[in-house]
């Protein structure tokens, strides 16, 4: 009896295990390019400023590169003196290269309390990086569309990770005819499944077709990975992504 009771969580425990390249540290699966790995080089090559409407720096790029405070190497830091106070869309990076669907892996860290940024697939939908907020707009929602999974979140100080299935909005003559679909591992726990993002949040400053009809007017066009600056330290760091081309309407790992 203890045998069979055994082999039975064994293969429950293993049916709900997350899969290969989810969590802290997670190296790139097959297909997989590494955009951002704490380097100077990296930054100035795969990323640059999104030049929104809210557009103040200039290249090159003023985000720092900073020692690791938990691992050995080195990581990318969210700062630019434009965005001291809250400036959001004055200093944000995107990366060069535009995406439709795909698979995502980033890693971040807040050094203090409070500290605020933000994950913006296709430069459009944010994936919330806040600290202190358990709203729908705090940590680890995707922004005023779900509740925040804020119990996955290891902290202040310690590295943390989403690892992200997304699909782009489908268009037909158009006009939308599938809204945008994401699911999401946080911190290795599975937080969000095929939830359809209904709007972009955050006005014209925010990201691409945010001004547009209130960010219900979303645009049939791929776009880059964002990473968002608001004058606070928060750093980044493993961030890899791979190409997919998802044909039915499944995000779900």
């Amino acid at each position: 009896m203890k045998i069979a009771l055994l082999a039975a969580f064994t293969i429950t425990a293993t049916a709900f295990a997350a899969p290969d390249g989810v969590g802290v540290a997670a190296k790139p699966i097959a297909g997989a390019e590494v955009v951002l790995d704490g380097s100077r080089a990296m930054l100035d090559e795969k990323w640059t400023y999104w030049e929104g409407p809210g557009f103040k720096s200039a290249l090159p790029i003023k985000w720092k590169i900073v020692e690791d405070p938990v691992d050995k190497g080195s990581a990318v830091m969210t700062d630019d003196p434009v965005s001291a106070g809250g400036k959001f869309g004055t200093a944000d990076i995107v990366t060069k290269k535009a995406y439709r669907d795909f698979r995502l892996h980033v890693e971040f860290l807040i050094t203090k309390p409070g500290g605020n940024s933000g994950v913006y697939l296709q430069n459009r939908y944010e994936i919330q990086v806040l600290d202190g907020d358990k709203t729908k707009h705090g940590m680890g929602a995707v922004i005023n569309e779900t509740d925040s999974p804020y119990a996955a979140y290891n902290g202040v100080g310690k590295w943390n990770s989403y690892d992200i299935t997304f699909r782009a909005a489908r268009f037909a003559d158009g006009k939308m005819t599938e809204k945008p679909l994401v699911s999401m591992y946080f911190n290795g726990q599975k937080v969000h499944t095929n939830v359809k993002i209904n709007q972009i949040h955050g006005g014209a400053n925010s990201g691409v077709d945010g001004g547009n009809d209130g960010g219900k007017g979303i645009t049939d066009s791929p776009q880059g990975l964002k990473l968002q600056n608001e004058g606070h330290d928060v750093r980044y760091r493993n961030v890899w992504i791979k190409e997919l081309d998802i044909a039915e309407a499944n995000t779900d790992f």
